[in-house]
């Protein structure tokens, strides 16, 4: 059987992961990129007598490296060379998706453009597909990943193209940049670069610092050097000559679509329900309110859902560690299935409820589209604490679990951000820290107002990691500078798949039980250990190894009322 791999990319909400899932379906596994903790998605279909393998590249807007995200895109299409390209674009938004799909043709990528969402411009925009595919010199499918339409299409016009040749897509930036583009490509003659010539020029212009990293170590400095020259040359003829060759992409594009693409409504018209409901939860007064409303209602809802679940697992788990003790008669290997094996497991487990239900909820605003709005309502409360706004989704997963929260954060192109958010995301309070609460403010404040004590100490952590931000980002040099402008692009309002939401929250649910699930299995079995060592005492007593770290730290609680007598172990 022949076997080919292809590569989905696009940008962020465009309905990729929906593609992704439909075209592998349960043939799909995840991992990560080799060195990063950014998440890799991997499946495969078979297509008549051929195994197609599917790469889901992470959601960007660009090819130029400016985050990691960018950097795996454009290293995976580079050095590992699929065999096809498969770009997804927005059909609504077709300006600024296409952009990334130029950039693909300048590398030199073989494609095949998919217009996604078809269904949403229904009686709104006419789309001559034949005409757009002319004009791009790729194959154009339209799909509804969500309706299911055009998947098989897809498949077909994935298959053909594994088959054919395709022609270049030549940006024209004008004669003055051209030449110096040509001019360029001489001095790369003599190069083995996996980048086309004409590339790795215009991103020389452009100053990519990635391609100028590889230059240097093949000690090409008398190209940068001459590439300076041409920079200085063209920077007397355009004051801001990144701005000049993005625009001359955006004017390509801009034609395209205009002669590819016909309005069936008025302007008036086109003002869709987004644009309304964004009137409202976006607006300067309203927008931070119905956010708080919003996020009061997810956490009231998952800690009380989940807590009711919750229950029933640790029941379950103590009869079955009761039953399964019946069967075992040697004490100390009774104790250890009981109380170790069981007892961890258990006590892992009695955390997923909450996570859960907090992801799902998570998960359903983000695909409805909402989540992007409260990055752009808090993008002026996190700069007052030196964050872009982008930096408040991560800070919010926090909640449910601070591992995935913090591999959220690979979204934030700016170096310094991320490693501030980073640092900041432990002082968020996630969900297994409920259980420490719950049974402090039950020892200290049981009659006295339990669940606002509760949220005092939410809002504590809030607080803390507000005060952490500002005193890092004034004292840590390497995180000195001005806070990165938030800039993205507000996705339309659309009711995501029962699928897709269960999907996402199991990835991150996921997640959990892979990284601070085995940690917390592997502590219960370690707690289970020190109070059966040595061998022969009983468990938990005074002459057991966790009696005795109880005794020597008796003095510094027993202020607090903690003592030896009221046994605590967690």
């Amino acid at each position: 059987m022949k076997s080919f791999t292809i590569a989905l990319i696009g940008n962020p909400n465009v309905g990729k992961s929906a593609i992704f899932n439909e075209l592998t379906g349960a043939n799909a596994h995840v991992g990560n990129w080799p060195g990063v903790t950014v998440e890799k998605k991997e499946g495969k279909f078979t297509y008549i007598d051929t195994e197609i393998n599917v790469v889901d590249l992470p959601g960007i807007y660009s090819l130029s490296a400016d985050s990691i995200d960018e950097r795996i895109a454009r290293d995976y299409i580079v050095k590992q060379k699929p065999d096809l390209v498969v770009c997804i674009v927005d059909s609504t938004n077709l300006v600024r998706n296409l952009y990334l799909f130029v950039l693909l043709k300048e590398l030199g990528a073989k494609t095949l453009l998919v217009l996604n969402m078809i269904d949403l411009i229904d009686n709104k925009l006419e789309i001559d597909d034949a005409k757009l595919s002319q004009s791009l010199k790729t194959r154009v499918v339209k799909t509804s990943a969500t309706k299911k339409i055009g998947i098989d299409n897809l498949k077909e016009a994935i298959f053909d193209e594994l088959h054919h040749a395709q022609e270049e897509l030549f940006v024209d930036y004008g004669s003055d940049i051209e030449r110096s583009i040509e001019k360029i490509k001489s001095l790369l003659n003599n190069l083995d670069l996996p980048y086309s010539k004409r590339f790795v020029s215009i991103k020389l212009l452009e100053q990519d610092p990635i391609i100028i990293e590889e230059l240097k170590k093949l000690q090409k400095d008398n190209i940068i050097e001459n590439v300076l020259l041409e920079i200085n040359s063209l920077e007397k003829i355009y004051t801001d000559l990144q701005t000049e060759i993005i625009e001359k992409r955006y004017a390509l594009i801009e034609g395209i679509v205009k002669n590819t693409t016909k309005h069936l409504v008025s302007i008036e018209d086109r003002l869709t329900l987004s644009d309304k409901i964004d009137k409202i939860v976006t607006n300067r007064y309203l927008g931070i309110p119905i956010f708080a409303i919003a996020m009061l209602i997810v956490f009231e809802a998952t800690f009380k859902l989940g807590g009711f679940f919750a229950d029933y697992i640790e029941q379950f788990f103590g009869w079955f560690g009761e039953i399964s003790a019946q069967y075992i008669h040697n004490p100390l290997l009774q104790s250890f299935v009981k109380d170790g094996l069981i007892g961890g497991v258990g006590t892992v487990i009695v955390f997923l409820p909450n996570i859960l239900i907090l992801f799902l909820f998570l998960s359903f605003l983000e695909d409805v589209g909402y989540m992007a709005r409260a990055a752009f309502v808090m993008d002026k409360l996190m700069h007052s604490i030196g964050l872009p706004g982008r930096a408040f989704i991560p800070l919010i997963l926090g909640f449910g679990c601070n591992v995935p929260a913090i591999m959220a954060t690979r979204t934030i192109a700016d170096e310094k951000d991320r490693l501030l958010t980073i640092l900041i995301n432990p002082f968020i309070s996630c969900t297994a820290r409920l259980p420490i609460y719950v049974l402090l403010t039950g020892i200290f404040f049981k009659d006295r107002y339990p669940a606002l004590i509760i949220f005092s100490l939410y809002t504590l952590g809030i607080i803390v990691a507000i005060l952490s931000a500002k005193l890092f980002r004034s004292t840590i040099p390497k995180l000195k500078g001005k806070v990165s402008f938030l800039i993205m692009e507000l996705p339309i309002y659309r009711l995501p798949t029962l699928k897709a939401v269960l999907l996402h929250s199991w990835e991150r649910t996921r997640e959990f039980l892979k990284k601070a699930g085995t940690v917390i299995f592997f502590g219960v079995v370690l707690v289970w250990l020190l109070s059966s060592l040595p061998f022969g005492v009983e468990y938990a007593s005074e002459q057991s190894y966790v009696g005795v770290l109880g005794k020597f730290f008796a003095p510094i609680l027993s202020p607090v009322g903690f003592g030896f007598g009221k046994r605590l172990l967690l």
